[in-house]
């Protein structure tokens, strides 16, 4: 296949540039591939769309304020480092992979906004690079990052994107993108989804790789990026349980679908006490079987992007292009901070 089959018109001015004024705020597309049935509705409504049996399954991950302002000791000039996202669980957080903007070298000393001194330790192919520091980088983050926005929306994070580039449920520290699927949801509505199905969690470090570019012409020429996972034993059974059941399992965002599609092969195999975990790098596009989703809550995504692709393997490119040019008449808004879809196998 090839790159330019998965390309769309996307209108400058349907590409959400902020979040929504309040959470939740937004529309929601419904369609179900079995029936054919589509419905434009309220991102709010999805608890109608949902069974008492179904379960649900949400990604934790937190999202650092990754970008860091800094510059170098011998000549004041100004640099910019992107902390690379979390692999394993005892990455070490006081030697880490950074992305850099400007010229650095190994040996150069950077001092950050709050004057602690990092040291390059060595430049890296692809714009990467390592760098040494006294102090936690997550801490440091905290204390003077900011959220690294999607690189199409060319704007500073402010103070609005601190709370609105995370989900509701953030909870272990590790990516430096938002699982975008989730950024709508409310605590009011997720009362409602846990009182109405079954809700586990999983964790996938979301890395700025989701952002890049497929660079070869056919796509089956593209390598995924690695994320880091784990999966709870808790998670693990409830989803060994919907299966022998033949409940709908439904993937809150595509982080979440790589992830169960990625432990497909041995997720119903397990049987001890312990979590799953690992480095994902599954690449989803049509023709792909699903083996563990029935249902997926996404995003609009952008033409040519793997997170398309991997949509239009659930759902048929022919289907999807005709659902995302509904939305874009009926005037969806597109990319992160827009609006959802809500795609079943089965009603």
């Amino acid at each position: 296949m090839n790159l330019t089959d998965f390309n769309y018109s996307l209108p400058e001015d349907l590409i959400a540039k902020h979040p929504p004024k309040i959470r939740g705020q937004s529309r929601l597309l419904y369609f179900d591939i079995k029936t054919k049935t589509t419905v434009d509705d309220q991102y709010q409504n999805l608890i109608n769309y949902l069974k008492p049996t179904d379960l649900i399954i949400i990604n934790d991950t937190k999202v650092i304020p990754a970008r860091l302002k800094v510059y170098k000791k011998s000549n004041k000039a100004k640099r910019e480092l992107i902390l690379i996202e979390q692999h394993g669980q005892m990455d070490n957080w006081f030697q880490h992979k950074v992305i850099y903007k400007g010229k650095i070298t190994a040996e150069d000393i950077l001092i950050s906004s709050n004057n602690i001194e990092l040291k390059v330790i060595d430049v890296l192919p692809d714009g990467i690079a390592i760098i040494e520091s006294p102090i936690n980088l997550l801490d440091l983050a905290d204390q003077i990052g900011e959220v690294p926005l999607p690189p199409y929306l060319k704007r500073q994070a402010n103070k609005e994107d601190t709370n609105r580039y995370q989900t509701i449920w953030a909870n272990k520290k590790g990516s430096v993108a938002a699982p975008t699927a989730s950024l709508n949801m409310t605590n009011e509505l997720l009362e409602l989804i846990q009182q109405k199905a079954t809700l586990a969690h999983l964790t996938l470090h979301v890395g700025l790789g989701t952002f890049l570019p497929i660079r070869s012409k056919k796509i089956e020429d593209h390598h995924m990026h690695q994320e880091y996972f784990e999966i709870p034993s808790e998670t693990i059974k409830l989803i060994q349980r919907a299966k022998q059941n033949n409940q709908r399992i439904i993937a809150i965002g595509t982080t979440v679908a790589r992830t169960l599609e990625y432990v497909s092969s041995t997720i119903m195999e397990h049987t001890n006490d312990q979590n799953l975990t690992g480095e994902a790098d599954i690449f989803i596009y049509p023709g792909y079987n699903f083996k563990i989703l029935d249902g997926l809550l996404t995003n609009f995504h952008a033409p040519k992007s793997t997170v398309l692709m991997l949509v239009s393997a659930f759902c048929g490119w022919n289907k999807l292009q005709k659902l995302y040019q509904h939305a874009i008449e009926e005037k969806y808004i597109f990319l992160s901070y827009g609006d959802s879809m809500f795609i079943t196998k089965r009603p």
